[in-house]
């Protein structure tokens, strides 16, 4: 009798901390698939890279949000309902993506150089099709995507002012009014901003995916352990 008590109280405990861990992150899904949203409504930055302007950064949160938020309901309602069918789901969902994790910071980190290339090449196309564009003539009309990148990183061009040629466009400017004969623009390219922006940044990326990574790795044991404590006790649904 005991036992049994213990078995439940076990379970109980175990079904709790685990419903805290996934409604915070179906709370974390829900929070950057709204960031997403949010993005695709009101930014235009998804041309600077043509080949692959689908994977932009909006609609990457977005399909995020929507993954981190389903699956963190299904494991949440596996724990709920003592159901082993959706614990075993859950934990073979949390493994892929973390397979898919791993995989892609190898990719990068194996082909660095290469990507580097590709994206250089991308950025080179970008900007001469913005160049062509009506959009180049001086203009401020319509902002696009190197408007945006050029204002935020205080920056002209991929290497420096001369890859405009002559239709340098006003948020190359040091001052908002480019109205003088002779216009200050900024001397750095946005290319090597870019890069020690990523650069600077990648401390805090690094830790952000280790995070994530030690929260799935918690979220597949628990899932494991209560489908156990579940199949042990002759409780929940069976497979």
């Amino acid at each position: 009798m005991d036992t049994i008590i213990m078995s439940y109280d076990t379970i109980f405990c175990m079904m709790y901390v685990d419903a805290m861990l996934l409604c915070s992150g179906q709370m974390c899904g829900t929070a950057v698939f709204g960031f997403g949203v949010f993005l695709m409504l009101n930014t235009k930055v998804s041309a600077l890279i043509p080949t692959l302007s689908s994977l932009n950064l909006a609609n990457t949160l977005f399909i995020t949000g929507i993954i981190i938020t389903c699956v963190s309901f299904l494991g949440f309602l596996g724990a709920l309902k003592e159901n082993r069918c959706l614990l075993i789901t859950f934990f073979i969902l949390l493994f892929i993506l973390m397979l898919v994790e791993l995989t892609v910071a190898c990719l990068l980190l194996v082909y660095e150089r290469d990507i580097d290339r590709f994206l250089k090449k991308d950025l080179t196309e970008s900007l001469v099709k913005s160049r062509e564009s009506v959009k180049g003539d001086n203009s401020t009309m319509n902002t696009d995507d190197w408007d945006i990148i050029q204002i935020t990183f205080q920056c002209c061009g991929i290497s420096n002012t001369s890859d405009w040629k002559d239709k340098v466009p006003k948020s190359c400017c040091r001052k908002s009014q480019c109205g003088t004969e002779q216009p200050v623009y900024w001397k750095a390219g946005c290319y090597n901003k870019l890069k020690v922006w990523f650069e600077e940044n990648f401390l805090v990326t690094g830790v952000g995916v280790i995070v994530l990574c030690i929260i799935e790795v918690l979220g597949m044991c628990f899932s494991m352990t209560l489908f156990c404590h579940i199949s042990r006790s002759g409780l929940g649904y069976k497979l």
